[in-house]
């Protein structure tokens, strides 16, 4: 639990100073208030490696944001002041990481910051894309319209993230299932055979060799493979940090046979999505696309987003570098178009958003139906190999006596 140092002064005048554990920095300050101390400063104190929480990716939960977003926009809308919202839904969320960010955001408020600068201190728990909005909520007066916004972008992106990730998911726990039979098979059943081969002598068939070669690698040179799993996993994780060799990589995903046209209907759901979202709240064009860029997660798409970003800055149409470029369907680049001309362009890419996340859903859908035979056969494949590999020398050697 997090500790604050504090110096005051009691009622009878005698200074005071210390630490004082508390969940937070309005606890603190309320628990020392509580025994008569009145308080010049109140300050946390950075505790050391082992002490910190550690989070991997997002400390905040998307249902958690999604669920405060909605609270959020409800209070607003009943009538609930900002800085009353804030510390109502910083009392009830269960996420301690918001709980924290939204106490230090109310404390903010109370010395008349708005909810966006204050929110924008705290980027790892509100994104970019929330943080503007916002700003543009507070602009035009309608906070809790823009909240709601925000709360359905979010829904709608991982409604899309969720359905790629379980047509992804199958095949790779098929996979692993697979290599972990082979491997056994390779470790623990071909040796016992091997032994029994030699000794009964005769010539081997070349696929036993083959399997016999495999399993000696297996069983000898184990550290091995791990090692190099281990270096191409951190080989991509390193690939993935530096722009320049990330587009490499990206670019050859969205290449990859049935996998890579589900990739980029999803990128484009995301982007159309997330552009929709951020017109409508009144969000100035090239601000809303230099959003984008960044929670597109995809650099081939940000390499094209940025180009048609500096297009409009030059007085040029948006959909120039799109049409160019084969990752922006015709459907995209027309409607993005027809939006330009008639001044409607959220709507258009909310259409556009719509149509791209039906096309992922049946995508994964039809994937499913197609990978889950194929992996099967490649299965039976690989441990009928190992297991024909066994039989056809004892039937040689059977014949032969």
């Amino acid at each position: 639990m997090p500790q604050f140092r504090y110096q005051g002064k009691k009622k009878t005048g005698e200074k005071k100073e210390g630490t004082v554990t508390a969940q937070t920095r309005a606890q603190a300050i309320q628990k020392l208030k509580n025994q008569g101390i009145g308080l010049a400063s109140v300050q946390e104190i950075e505790g050391n490696f082992l002490s910190k929480e550690i989070y991997i990716g997002n400390p905040v939960k998307l249902n958690d944001f999604v669920m405060f977003l909605r609270q959020f926009a409800t209070l607003l809308n009943s009538g609930v002041s900002i800085v009353d919202a804030t510390g109502i839904l910083s009392q009830q969320t269960s996420s301690k990481p918001l709980m924290r960010a939204l106490e230090s955001v109310e404390e903010e408020l109370r010395t008349g910051r708005p909810f966006s600068e204050a929110a924008a201190k705290h980027s790892n728990i509100f994104p970019p894309i929330f943080v503007n909005m916002v700003r543009a909520g507070e602009a035009s007066g309608n906070l809790d319209e823009s909240l709601d916004q925000v709360a359905t972008q979010f829904e709608k992106q991982s409604e899309t993230k969720q359905k790629v990730k379980s047509a992804l998911a199958y095949p790779v726990i098929v996979a692993v299932v697979a290599v972990a039979v082979v491997i056994f098979l390779l470790t623990s059943v071909v040796p016992m055979f091997a032994a029994m081969l030699g000794d009964m002598g005769g010539e081997l068939p070349a696929i036993t060799k083959l399997v016999l070669a495999a399993s000696n690698v297996v069983a000898n040179l184990w550290w091995l493979i791990i090692l190099i799993v281990i270096l191409i996993a951190l080989g991509i994780a390193l690939i993935r940090q530096r722009p320049e060799t990330k587009y490499y990589l990206d670019y050859a995903l969205l290449k990859m046979p049935i996998f890579g046209v589900m990739l980029q209907k999803a990128a484009m759901a995301r982007m159309s999505r997330t552009l929709s979202s951020l017109f409508s709240s009144a969000v100035p064009i090239l601000q809303s696309i230099q959003i984008v860029e960044k929670v597109v997660n995809n650099e081939v798409v940000t390499r094209t987003l940025k180009q048609s970003r500096e297009s409009l800055e030059e007085g040029n149409s948006l959909t120039g570098p799109m049409r160019e470029n084969w990752v922006f369907p015709p459907l995209v680049v027309q409607m993005i178009s027809i939006g330009e001309k008639t001044g409607s362009l959220d709507q258009m890419l909310e259409k556009v958003a719509i149509f791209y996340e039906k096309e992922v859903s049946y995508a994964t859908d039809r994937l499913k139906s197609i990978i889950e035979p194929l992996l099967i056969v490649i299965l039976a494949v690989m441990v009928g190999t190992i297991v024909i590999s066994i039989i056809v020398p004892m039937f040689q050697i059977y014949n032969e006596i």
